[in-house]
C-alpha cells in the first residue's frame, strides 16, 4: 500500500505480518510521510532494495523471515536508513547484538508512532546532512583545483558529485528547516 500523497518527508516502510497491524500503522501516519506496508520479511526486503526508504518500522515475531532476520540483512547490504523494531516481544539481553536504532513495545499509540518517526528523521536527516557536507566538500575543492577536461572522465570524481546529489536531495526531503544548506554553499573552500 502507498502513500502517494506527499513527496516531502520521510519514506517509510511499515513491516508485520498481521496485515490489518500493517495497514493500522501506516493508516496513522497518512499525511506526514510517504509509507509503504510489507506482510513479511521478504516482501520487506524486496521494497528495501526496490525503493528508497529512510525508515522502517519492523515487527519482530513474523513466520517467514523473522524481524532479526530482516535487521541482519539489512546491516549486510549496508542500508542507509534507520530501523525501529515495533513489536510485541519484550526485549531482553538478546537485544544487545540487534544494530536496530529504536525498539517499541506493541500496542503502540498514534502518537508514539508518529514521535519515533519524527525523531528517526531529524536523526538521519543530521546523518545525511554529514555525509552531504563531506561529498560536497571533496567535490567543490577538486572543481577549484582541476581542470573541466581533467574531471570530465574521471570516474572517482564522478561518484563523488553523484553521491553529493543524492544525499543532498535526501537531506532536503528529510530537513525541517534547510537553511543549514544554503549556509553551507555560502562557505567559501576554494581560497578565492
Amino acid at each position: 500500500m502507498a502513500d502517494t500523497e506527499t513527496d516531502q518527508g520521510p519514506r517509510i516502510l511499515v513491516v508485520d505480518d498481521e496485515r490489518e497491524v500493517a495497514d493500522a500503522y501506516a493508516l496513522r501516519l497518512r499525511g506526514e510521510c510517504a509509507v509503504e506496508t510489507a506482510y513479511g520479511g521478504g516482501e520487506a526486503l524486496s521494497t528495501v532494495e526496490d525503493q528508497t526508504v529512510d525508515i522502517v518500522l519492523l515487527d519482530r515475531h513474523m513466520p517467514d523471515i523473522s524481524g532479526d532476520e530482516v535487521l541482519e540483512t539489512l546491516e549486510e547490504r549496508g542500508f542507509e536508513g534507520r530501523v525501529v523494531m515495533v513489536t510485541a516481544i519484550d526485549p531482553g539481553f538478546d537485544v544487545l547484538d540487534l544494530p536496530f536504532d529504536d525498539y517499541l513495545c506493541k500496542p503502540v499509540d498514534r502518537t508514539d508512532i508518529r514521535s519515533v518517526v519524527d525523531h528517526q528523521r531529524r536523526v538521519l536527516a543530521y546523518e545525511t546532512l554529514g555525509e552531504y557536507f563531506s561529498a560536497k566538500s571533496t567535490e567543490t575543492v577538486l572543481a577549484s583545483q582541476t581542470s573541466p577536461e581533467q574531471r570530465e572522465n574521471h570516474e572517482e570524481f564522478a561518484a563523488v558529485r553523484e553521491r553529493a546529489r543524492r544525499l543532498e536531495q535526501r537531506a532536503r526531503r528529510l530537513l525541517d528547516d534547510e537553511t543549514v544548506l544554503a549556509e553551507f554553499a555560502d562557505v567559501d573552500r576554494d581560497g578565492r
